[in-house]
């Protein structure tokens, strides 16, 4: 089956609005294509600015967290319908950031997905192993507990509209990337996953993102792998170099 590729860029805790403003026009004069869906995902205090700033352009924009309450005392919390309303149509849930220094579980992910999806938000599901796991040949087991646990109650019809992110800890930021066949492998494992939870013809729709220290050289190769539908970028995000990688197939 043909799926559109995604790719997003996770702007992570970078880029003042004034910063953010300075990438955006950069990146919508070069990125105006509907052969992949784009989407940046800044920090909270840059998605008014950065909705604005897209509105006449192809790319889309994305959170990178949000609570699974709508509103009520959770102080420095922003709910979906926050986001939803500045003009978000994505949003990053259960980065492994998000895991590791806040305290993420896959049951606050699994209300994340749920309540992003009443909205009528697309979530962009982070899941992957860390370097002891993948050294002990756990990798396999872990990134299967983190699907089943975190997509539990996910109804068939919201099931298609999920997307993603296969993004192997020791990867981000590092400098290290998967092999194109390591990703490729996991990723056919991740579809493979999604076909037992939910069948296998919404196995075969959902699109699966690599992430990891994905750069202009490597995308083409990665993105190229049968069950890699595109990328979810961390630090190539903040610079032009995004416009190259979005390009990849050119």
């Amino acid at each position: 089956m043909a799926r559109k590729k995604i790719i997003a860029g996770n702007w992570k805790m970078n880029m003042t609005p004034s910063e953010s403003a300075e990438l955006i026009n950069l990146l919508k004069n070069d990125i105006n294509t509907n052969d992949v869906d784009v989407v940046i995902c800044p920090p909270f205090t840059s998605l008014g600015l950065a909705s604005d700033l897209i509105s006449n352009t192809d790319i889309f924009l994305g959170a990178q967290n949000m609570h699974f309450e709508d509103k009520g005392a959770f102080t420095g919390e922003v709910s979906p319908n926050m986001i939803k309303e500045l003009g978000c149509k994505y949003v990053i849930i259960g980065h492994s950031e998000r895991r590791e220094y806040f305290a993420e579980t896959d049951e606050t992910v699994n209300k994340k997905i749920l309540k992003a999806l009443e909205v009528g938000l697309t979530p962009i599901i982070c899941v992957g192993e860390s370097l002891t796991q993948r050294e002990n040949d756990e990798q396999y087991d872990f990134v299967k507990s983190q699907l089943i646990n975190g997509l539990k109650d996910i109804s068939l019809d919201d099931a298609s509209k999920l997307v993603i992110a296969y993004e192997p800890i020791w990867a981000i930021g590092t400098g290290k990337t998967a092999t194109s066949i390591q990703a490729q492998e996991m990723c056919k494992f991740i579809r493979e996953t999604l076909s037992e939870i939910f069948n296998s013809e919404i196995g075969d729709k959902i699109r699966i993102q690599y992430g990891g220290s994905v750069n202009s050289s490597n995308a083409k190769e990665l993105f190229g792998m049968d069950d890699i539908d595109g990328g979810l970028i961390g630090g190539a995000s903040l610079k032009d170099e995004f416009i190259k990688i979005v390009k990849y197939n050119n």
